[in-house]
């Protein structure tokens, strides 16, 4: 699996869960932050491998001290990810980096 195949499959894996999610007073916040995620993955699919933002997340260490592993952000970068419901997924990719060295 590559890289980018392996980052889109964490993020639908995330959306998924937060549909299966039900919170009878989240206002739709469970909806909006599964519909970020699934676009995310599906913008993070679609990346070359080189790509800068996949190229930052190895060196962050998200794939691996080598690189060639799952993605696997940490526990402060999957926490911030599963509240993601920001606008733009190349943003939540260019906001990992650092909320995985700061943890």
């Amino acid at each position: 699996m590559s890289r980018t195949e392996s980052l889109g499959a964490y993020l639908r894996a995330q959306g998924r869960r937060r549909l299966d999610r039900v919170e009878v007073s989240d206002n739709g916040r469970n909806a909006r932050c599964a519909l970020a995620l699934l676009d995310a993955a599906a913008y993070a699919e679609g990346l070359p491998e080189d790509d800068p933002l996949v190229e930052m997340l190895e060196q962050a260490g998200c794939f691996g001290p080598l690189g060639f592993d799952e993605f696997s952000p940490g526990e402060e970068a999957a926490r911030f990810i599963r509240e993601w419901t920001g606008s733009e997924p190349y943003e939540l990719l260019l906001a990992l980096p650092a909320v995985s060295a700061s943890a």
